[in-house]
């Protein structure tokens, strides 16, 4: 299979020990087969022909005056960040209007289908808006509501803006930035107690606890027989107790086998994540740990596959900050990231809920019904005369938040869009697959099921900017 291209300037020399040539690069196989996961299987990366990026010239963020504050107590088990509950979703209950769509396909032909990402430096537009973004992350107390505005359609690439601006948009760090180093102080240590006691091996907790004993035990001079310790049931390895060490560390280890396996597929196309620099190593590594801390804190979801492509992307910003003591925290800050981009698609990825009202089948269900809304012709083509179902095709998009439908670096600026948008990313992600579904309608309308689904499964090539424009337009809802 022929792997997406990628961007000359996510593959610089910057993220390996040795360079390496294009086509060495390319060669390589993605497609690994997927175990069996409680959720369907995530197809591979697919075939992606996009033009070339300059790299970006990177700039050094704004000066941040920290005040020296004392480092805070270090945190406890207990505070475990649970994923936040946030069902409230929009719902969109307006009648069709085929009309609606018709403003929206005068533009198809023009950028829609055969569109591509325009390949050149920054543009006035983009010095404009970098400007913009320094001046208000310059601000003392940062004005979020602004700073979704100028986000919306995209962030620039350079200066290390959008790492900053990812996180105050997660609602990581606080918009005081007086409050940012003591806040980011305490995540940092609390992630590294979280590590230190979630990933310890069980060998290593026994022997604590044995010197623990010892050390309580009262020394004797008379006492000449060396003291045995003993194992009690729920320290033995064979123990098949709840409450068992080891039984709890069998039972982490094949999750922990799962999440070894996709983290090593993860993004093979980009030397930042894939080859044998210790670069490239030490970022799985991070991934790894992320995910399997997570998994143990929210025993409700734990880990499913695919969310170590969600993951990617945030790593990947926050380690490319220009600002080198962030780029040092980026597994901590990503962590925290994780969980607060997870809280808004929690549902999705529960499989107890798939059935119900909130569950990922009832997100799909949505998107069928705002494309009916939308473009009732195109609606009942699919789903009626060609039969096809969009689970089909939806599941993906939605669950792996399009990472594995456009580029790379696309994926970054549709991230812009779903994390900048005030009613949360669930309705910008819906409005964004039925633009999907609408910038294609002449090729859906005059296809059959089979190439109807090959398309949607290996989504063309699309100007990115005019596929969230048309998102954007489809957020009011047609009136008859």
């Amino acid at each position: 299979m022929v792997k997406k291209n990628v961007p000359d300037w996510l593959n610089s020399s910057l993220w390996t020990t040795a360079p390496s040539s294009p086509s060495a690069s390319s060669s390589d196989d993605p497609s690994k087969p997927h175990s069996s996961s409680s959720k369907p299987e995530i197809s591979p990366s697919k075939t992606k022909s996009e033009p070339n990026f300059e790299p970006p010239i990177p700039v050094r963020p704004p000066t941040v005056t920290r005040e020296e504050q004392p480092p805070p107590p270090p945190p406890s088990l207990s505070q475990k960040p649970e994923i936040k509950d946030k069902n409230s979703r929009t719902s969109i209950t307006s009648n069709a209007n085929s009309s609606s769509s018709s403003s929206i396909d005068k533009d198809e032909d023009r950028d829609g289908e055969n569109g591509a990402s325009p390949a050149a430096g920054p543009s006035a537009e983009d010095i404009t808006k970098q400007a913009q973004l320094l001046t208000e992350l310059s601000k003392k107390v940062v004005n979020v509501k602004e700073l979704r505005k100028i986000a919306s359609q995209g962030l620039p690439d350079g200066a290390g803006i959008r790492s900053t601006v990812w996180k105050l948009l997660l609602g990581y760090l606080p918009p005081e930035r007086s409050q940012w180093s003591s806040e980011l102080a305490k995540k940092r240590s609390q992630y590294k107690i979280f590590k230190d006691e979630l990933l310890m091996n069980p060998s290593e907790i026994t022997r604590k606890l044995e010197k623990s004993t010892l050390d309580d035990e009262p020394k004797s001079e008379s006492r000449c027989v060396l003291s045995r310790s003993e194992i009690t049931h729920d320290e033995h390895p064979l123990s098949l107790g709840k409450t068992s060490v080891w039984n709890q560390f069998f039972q982490d280890s094949e999750i922990i086998e799962q999440i070894d396996r996709d983290v090593k597929r993860t993004h093979p196309d980009l030397h930042f994540f894939c080859g044998d620099s210790s670069f490239a190593n030490s970022n799985q590594e991070a991934l790894k740990s992320i995910l399997v801390v997570f998994a143990k804190l929210n025993p409700g979801i734990r880990y499913v596959q695919g969310m170590n492509e969600i993951l990617a992307p945030l790593y990947y910003v926050f380690k490319s900050d220009p600002d080198e003591d962030m780029a040092a925290f980026a597994e901590a800050d990503t962590f925290f990231s994780f969980v607060e981009l997870l809280s808004g698609f929690r549902d999705n990825f529960c499989q107890q809920l798939d059935n119900s009202v909130v569950g990922i089948r009832s997100t799909i269900t949505k998107l069928s019904q705002l494309l009916k809304e939308h473009d009732e012709e195109l609606w009942r083509h699919l789903e009626i005369t060609a039969k096809v179902n969009p689970q089909f095709y939806a599941f993906r998009w939605i669950t792996l938040l399009l990472t594995q439908e456009f580029n790379f670096a696309d994926s970054l600026h549709i991230w812009d869009t779903l994390l900048s948008d005030p009613e949360g990313p669930q309705e910008t992600l819906l409005r964004i697959c039925c633009a999907m579904l609408i910038l294609i309608r002449r090729r859906l309308l005059a296809g059959d099921f089979t190439t109807i689904l090959k398309l949607l499964q290996n989504y063309p090539p699309t100007n990115i900017r005019h596929l969230l424009y048309v998102a954007n337009k489809l957020r009011h809802v047609p009136t008859c």
